[in-house]
């Protein structure tokens, strides 16, 4: 959902004399090269699937009038448990496409449903009261289509403006995208520590008199952070069909065991491009660290991410790096780390922060220029 720009091939020239720095840090049964898969298709072709199966469902009136409630009243329908109280088939249908989601996405089996159906615009909502036939299209990880699909009961298929809402009510199967990122983060957690890049225990506390950094010399009392108060994503024209974005910062750095490490932060509260949000959200734990500073790169959840890949391809990147006395910035590297297949919609990459450090406080802009971020060092008390 953010504006995207060529991907400098560049960064892999940064990215090599980095990891010619050392080979030190080793993982077992990791492949030499990362052949990551793109889930995208997958994804795709079972939410095209489900929106062929609920548009065909949509002749029976009873079951029509039931979804077009669901969705006059609630912003996302978990559309799977509604069918299942309908005694059409079409639960069946839905719970194959979920299961095929999950796994196109790395993620475990028990998540349960993640396809959603939503109103494509809230312009439609008089059309939909007044009776008129809704059709139903697959929602799109594509920023830049300037076309749809959307099916009407009998199947056919109908090609719309991507960038302007038509009259008729749409419905938009999507995937529910805070839920999916959530447990992908969940995944993305476990197998970055089962690769190694996830550090030790902070060290203890000094004795009285001895000298460490600040950081240290907090860890028995609490201990230092940097503080999101404020941050801001740029606006962009997108296609009417998209929903909400789903954000992460993937914060990296050397931890404690002079290792690299990846920590994953969640911000489920950045959905709107031009909106001032005021989270108060820590992004860096400084107790995990070596050094006091670490890099920020943000990414978007759009919807065919598979968290198992996106680890294996980061770890491939970053396992050669090691410490060498003195801060090295990974944001190059993690970025190279991404497959040039999943440039084209997903995931997106949306800004870096260079070297923040703990000392930071005030507005850092992104590199890329698509947002910025007011930090501030914040302590963490202990009880």
């Amino acid at each position: 959902m953010r504006p995207r720009q060529p991907r400098r091939r560049g960064a892999a020239a940064v990215t090599l004399s980095l990891l010619a720095l050392s080979v030190g840090q080793t993982v077992g049964a990791l492949p030499a090269a990362a052949a990551v898969p793109v889930a995208t298709s997958t994804v795709a072709a079972a939410q095209d699937q489900a929106a062929r199966a609920i548009a065909r469902s949509l002749s029976d009136s009873a079951w029509r009038a039931r979804v077009q409630h669901a969705a006059l009243t609630t912003d996302e329908v978990s559309v799977t448990a509604l069918a299942g109280r309908a005694d059409n088939g079409l639960k069946s249908t839905l719970a194959a496409a979920d299961h095929r989601i999950a796994a196109a996405k790395g993620l475990d089996a028990d998540i349960g449903s993640l396809l959603r159906l939503r109103l494509g615009d809230h312009t439609m909502r008089s059309a939909l009261s007044a009776g008129k036939a809704p059709w139903v299209a697959p929602a799109t990880a594509d920023d830049h289509a300037t076309t749809i699909i959307a099916y009407d009961s009998r199947g056919r298929a109908h090609t719309l403006d991507a960038r302007h809402a038509p009259a008729r009510p749409v419905y938009v199967v999507d995937i529910d995208g805070s839920k999916a990122l959530a447990a992908g983060l969940d995944v993305l957690n476990k197998q970055l520590r089962h690769y190694g890049l996830a550090s030790a225990a902070p060290a203890p506390a000094p004795k009285p008199g001895a000298t460490k950094k600040p950081q240290a010399q907090a860890a028995a009392g609490g201990f230092w952070t940097t503080r999101i108060s404020a941050v801001e994503l740029s606006d962009d024209e997108e296609p009417w069909i998209k929903g909400d974005a789903e954000i992460y910062t993937l914060v990296t750095g050397f931890g404690q065991d002079g290792n690299v490490r990846v920590d994953p932060v969640d911000m489920p509260y950045l959905d709107n491009d031009g909106t001032v949000y005021r989270p108060g959200q820590i992004l860096v734990n400084w107790s995990n660290y070596k050094y006091n500073l670490a890099d920020a790169v943000m990414m978007e959840e759009d919807g065919s991410t598979n968290y198992r890949d996106l680890a294996k391809a980061i770890a491939t990147a970053l396992l050669t790096i090691t410490d060498q006395g003195t801060y090295i910035p990974l944001v190059n590297a993690i970025l190279d780390a991404i497959p040039n297949d999943w440039w084209t919609d997903d995931p997106d990459y949306v800004d870096s922060w260079y070297t923040l450090a703990s000392s930071d406080n005030g507005t850092r802009h992104g590199a890329r220029g698509n947002g910025w971020m007011t930090v501030e060092p914040y302590f963490v008390q202990q009880f």
